[in-house]
């Protein structure tokens, strides 16, 4: 049993935390969910072990559930309606590192690409991989550079290449052109090669954008990894990968041991984090995706343009929710707990963000900006 110091303890830290969540606008996380109605499945050890499309020894699981968060993102993924499989993953890194498992496994003396502003994970993915790689430069948007791809790609002609994709960079939310990049290797008459989507943030509404990015499956990917927390809404890390099912099947491995298929990263699964995201698509629905993308978009653009109305030099990609400004000062990023990256910070505007917090942080920064001038004025 729990003492009072410790019960003073979590009260502590939940007043933290919520103190924090209030102000939080630089990082990736939605926070207008709400799962109450998922508390009693916590008494249970619920266990997703093995594979979401075969039935297992282990029957306190929510391979039924899954198995629909999966076709839900295989339909926005325009999967091959016959040549499809995934599961519901621990977050976005999860879901990279099986993506390039994959590619490994099917052109193991292949070469992987990937651009300057690719995540940070994903060096150490090809680490535990030991897989080969060449960085790419970006262009100043975020976006690979496609003339720095296509002459490397040249130059190393007779190795399979490898493309690992971002469909929205971490600090701009740039999108790699899947279409552009596989058009190159045609061009270039190269056949054997693998395409991996990285749409951690994106690729929960991607799919509803005007014009639609190219980085699905019908574009010319092999694999596509999202995240649930970031655009959904959750409160702990998950995501999901779809791959092509004939790529799956060259490693999967029968387990009596759980009387399954061993064809996922880990062993044990979470069995509660398919249950949250299949509550939140059902909760949603698709109109109510498209209404939470709109309400982004709409703030993102209205918090561009305030910052530019007192000369801030603030920006954003095309249909991007982050919103990118010159690298903001200590007591700021402290504040607004912003990701900065050398010389830029930047406002990520998911949905649960407010008008009101939108502007509460312009003002912040404005005063700040307008101070320094006055400063620098005497």
């Amino acid at each position: 049993m729990l003492d009072s110091n410790d019960r003073e303890r979590l009260d502590a830290l939940y007043d933290r935390m919520r103190a924090a969540n209030e102000v939080s606008l630089g990082y990736p996380a939605a926070k207008d969910f709400d799962y109450a109605d998922l508390d009693r499945f916590f008494r249970f050890p619920v266990n997703n072990i093995g594979d979401p499309f075969a039935d297992g020894t282990y029957r306190v699981e929510t391979r039924e559930f899954e198995r629909e968060v999966v076709q839900f993102f295989a339909d926005l993924f325009r999967a091959p309606r016959d040549d499809w499989w995934g599961y519901v993953t621990n977050g976005g890194t999860e879901g990279n590192l099986y993506g390039l498992y994959l590619a490994r496994e099917l052109l193991p003396n292949g070469m992987v690409y990937y651009s300057e502003q690719t995540h940070y994970s994903v060096a150490k993915n090809l680490h535990f991989l030991g897989m080969r790689h060449i960085t790419i430069r970006s262009l100043p948007s975020g976006e690979i550079d496609y003339e720095d791809l296509r002459e490397t790609l040249k130059i190393h002609r007779d190795v399979p290449p490898i493309i690992f994709a971002n469909v929205g960079t971490t600090m701009t939310e740039a999108r790699d052109d899947v279409r552009r990049i596989v058009a190159m290797m045609d061009d270039l008459a190269i056949r054997q090669r693998y395409v991996h989507s990285d749409a951690a943030l994106s690729g929960g509404y991607a799919g509803f954008l005007h014009p639609r990015p190219s980085y699905d499956f019908e574009d010319g990917a092999d694999s596509v990894a999202v995240s649930g927390h970031k655009f959904l809404g959750a409160p702990v890390p998950c995501g999901v990968v779809v791959a092509r099912k004939q790529n799956v099947a060259r490693i999967a491995r029968a387990i009596d041991y759980i009387g399954n298929l061993d064809t996922t990263i880990s062993g044990s699964r979470n069995g509660i984090t398919p249950l949250m995201l299949w509550y939140r698509l059902e909760e949603l629905g698709i109109e109510g995706i498209r209404a939470r993308l709109a309400h982004s978009l709409e703030l993102a653009e209205y918090l561009v343009a305030r910052l530019q109305s007192a000369s801030i030099d603030a920006w954003r990609n095309p249909n991007a929710i982050t919103v990118v400004f010159p690298r903001a000062s200590e007591a700021l990023r402290a504040k607004w707990q912003l990701a900065t990256a050398g010389p830029i910070s930047h406002v990520i505007v998911l949905p649960n963000v407010t008008r009101e917090q939108i502007d509460a942080f312009a003002d912040d920064m404005i005063a700040e900006v307008q101070e320094r001038k006055q400063l620098a004025q005497h």
